[in-house]
Parts: structure tokens; C-alpha cells; sequence
């Protein structure tokens, strides 16, 4: 059996830091190579996959084709231009989703 891994998408300046962690890191310049890296990190043994906002608001539609999926999970981290809430919305929907009430 496998072990699975972790791993994190977005800029240089804002993952490089998790390498520490032991994170499997992916700096990446633009949209489209996070694109094309997410899909092929989620064919690979990855079980979570963090995922900068910055990056993450223009791949909506890419995202979400994993949000049902055991895995990976993408979660998605603030970059660093900041938070811009998409991360949070995410948590508070599959929240209500699985309570079925917004109870943050």
C-alpha cells in the first residue's frame, strides 16, 4: 500500500515555506501551469492539495471537478496578495452541505 502525499500549488513566494513542512511544493508562474499541475498532481497518490486563492479564482470550474472526490482535497490558501475569501466560502458551503444549515 501506498502512502499518500501532500502537496502545494500557487506562487514561489507563497508556497516555497511548506517545503519545511514536508510538503511536495509547485511554484508556478501562471494560471494555466496550476491548471495543468493540479490535474496532474490528482492523478498522482496525493491526498491533499493546497491551492493559492490568487490561482484558484480562475480555475473555478477545475476546482470544483474535485470537490466531491475522496481525493485529493483541495483546499485553498491565501496567497500573497492576501485572503480573498474564496477558501473561507468554500468551508462555509460544504459546511451547509453537510449540516444543512449555515451555522458560521
Amino acid at each position: 500500500m501506498s502512502e499518500y502525499r501532500i502537496a502545494a500549488i500557487g506562487d514561489r513566494d507563497s508556497v516555497l515555506g511548506f517545503r519545511t513542512l514536508g510538503l511536495d511544493v509547485y511554484p508556478a508562474e501562471t494560471v494555466e501551469e496550476a491548471r495543468l499541475l493540479l490535474h496532474r498532481l490528482a492523478k498522482e497518490n496525493y491526498a491533499i492539495i493546497y491551492l493559492t486563492e490568487g490561482f484558484a479564482k480562475s480555475m473555478a470550474a477545475d476546482v470544483g471537478r474535485y470537490k466531491d472526490a475522496v481525493t485529493p482535497a483541495v483546499i485553498l490558501i491565501p496567497g500573497r496578495e492576501g485572503a480573498l475569501g474564496i477558501g473561507m466560502d468554500a468551508v462555509k458551503t460544504a459546511v451547509e452541505r453537510a449540516v444543512g444549515a449555515d451555522i458560521l
